[in-house]
């Protein structure tokens, strides 16, 4: 076997391996949906940031609500607070990138919302001050988190920690869970619109 073919089913097995303990997430899932139901229907949206990968995955998420995932419906409130270069660029070159998102927050997050922090580590500090502003803004607050959750585990209203060290493997969980959300979303305005 190609040491190529080796690395492939290794990385298959570790992937079997995180997804074998999923359905223990399934309560918070349920938390999660619940949230983000009562904030859509009290005309707030849901915010999503992560860096590196985890900001991909955030604006990933945050179209598939704007947009759609599976269902014609219409659009679901939503924001990445990581797409918008000029802020980036001007919060980092004038003050921190610590607290690039912990600004954006302050200033477009209402009481009924939901900010969702996505950090494999749980040690992101521009994720874990954003979600501290959040909670004093009063709004719900989301950790999807890794390893042993880090200090998100403590800051966020419901911390999701995926039991792994292996970054790519918390991502893909991450993924699976936001999917996931997608689709009960796309079943739950439906099933109000009679469809």
């Amino acid at each position: 076997m190609s040491e190529f073919k080796q690395s492939f089913i290794a990385s298959l097995q570790r992937h079997r391996d995180a997804f074998a303990t999923v359905e223990q997430y399934a309560d918070q899932a349920l938390q999660l949906l619940a949230a983000v139901q009562d904030c859509l229907a009290a005309g707030g949206k849901v915010v999503w940031m992560g860096n590196g990968g985890s900001a991909a995955d955030s604006q990933h998420l945050a179209a598939e609500f704007m947009v759609r995932y599976k269902a014609e419906r219409g659009p679901l409130a939503s924001i990445a607070l990581t797409t918008d270069t000029s802020i980036l660029t001007a919060h980092a070159n004038d003050y921190h990138f610590d607290s690039v998102f912990e600004r954006q927050v302050r200033g477009i997050v209402r009481p009924q919302d939901v900010v969702i922090g996505l950090t494999t580590s749980g040690k992101s500090p521009n994720i874990n001050l954003a979600l501290k502003a959040a909670n004093e803004l009063g709004a719900y607050t989301v950790a999807l988190t890794g390893r042993d959750g880090g200090l998100v585990k403590d800051i966020a209203k419901l911390p999701i920690i995926v039991k792994s060290d292996e970054t790519a493997r918390i991502q893909e969980v991450h993924m699976f869970i936001g999917h996931w959300l997608c689709e009960a979303l796309d079943i739950a305005v439906l099933a109000e619109q009679g469809a």
